[in-house]
């Protein structure tokens, strides 16, 4: 089997918080310098994975480091933070295709959770691939190609959140947006050796968010870490009053993880309730993990 060369897999690299955080406010980087950085190699290693649908160019990326270069890092708690934004979760200026040209439309507004963000220092580096809106779980279905896994190239990245789930474990993003109504965020996250993060629904706003089904979907986030998508998730809950479902994020889910002393539980499915699907290793995985 072939799989991603050493050279194109980084799954070492260190994009976490704390590391930027501290390189940013000692001034061994800059949000200029790392960004540039990533575009190069986000560039070249786009024509194998195909994980973004638009990249952000320099001139797109210019007011929002403009905008940082203007505040002392210690300000803002995601200051000169790399993310990545499924393409069917809006960002003002750039189109939204939910991987479907026919249905592409530039937004003015950037999506609820998308602004805070941004509000909180973080930077937008694309729109990534897709299954067609939203729709799969495989990362293949969509007409600007199909995602491979980085860990082994002929393996499905996983889906429909795809290239949200490459851009960081390709060590390309902290962090990432995608979205999760039947399994979207966490199946590639599984695939990609990521933390998925699907909120309960309403904590994060799913206004500017391409609908798959409403009632149900989700904002997710993808991480490296689970402290991480813990911390993330805290920052980006935000009440909208006037949206369905949105709610407040209540004090004990918002502590940090491995921070309290809380019990912790977890429900495991009933052994007749357990599928394969002819898997013989996948019991024994489970049985380790759990």
């Amino acid at each position: 089997m072939s799989s991603a060369s050493s050279a194109d897999f980084a799954p070492d690299a260190d994009l976490s918080l704390a590391t930027l955080r501290s390189a940013y406010r000692s001034g061994a980087l800059t949000p200029r310098r790392l960004l540039h950085e990533l575009l190069g190699r986000a560039r070249e290693l786009n024509q194998r994975y195909r994980l973004y649908i638009h990249l952000l160019d320099e001139a797109e990326l210019e007011s929002y480091l403009a905008a940082l270069e203007a505040r002392d890092p210690a300000s803002l708690p995601l200051y000169g933070i790399p993310f990545a934004i499924k393409d069917n979760i809006d960002l003002a200026g750039i189109p939204t295709t939910a991987a479907c040209p026919a249905y592409a439309y530039t937004p003015e507004r950037s999506a609820s959770v998308v602004q805070r963000l941004v509000e909180l220092g973080a930077i937008p580096t694309g729109k990534t691939n897709l299954d067609q809106f939203a729709t799969g779980l495989n990362g293949q279905r969509s007409p600007y190609g199909g995602c491979p896994n980085p860990w082994n190239t002929d393996y499905p990245s996983g889906g429909s959140s795809s290239g949200s789930a490459l851009a960081v474990s390709l060590g390309l993003a902290s962090f990432s947006l995608g979205t999760d109504t039947a399994g979207s965020g966490r199946v590639p996250a599984a695939l990609n050796g990521l933390v998925g993060c699907k909120p309960t629904r309403g904590l994060l706003s799913i206004e500017g968010v391409v609908p798959c089904c409403r009632s149900l979907d989700c904002v997710s986030v993808f991480a490296r870490q689970a402290t991480e998508a813990a911390e993330l998730l805290a920052l980006a809950v935000r009440h909208h009053p006037d949206q369905p479902w949105s709610r407040h994020n209540p004090a004990w889910n918002a502590r940090p993880v491995g921070g309290g002393p809380a019990p912790f539980r977890f429900g495991v499915p009933r052994p007749e309730q357990l599928q394969w699907l002819g898997c013989n290793e996948s019991p024994q995985l489970f049985e380790q993990a759990r």
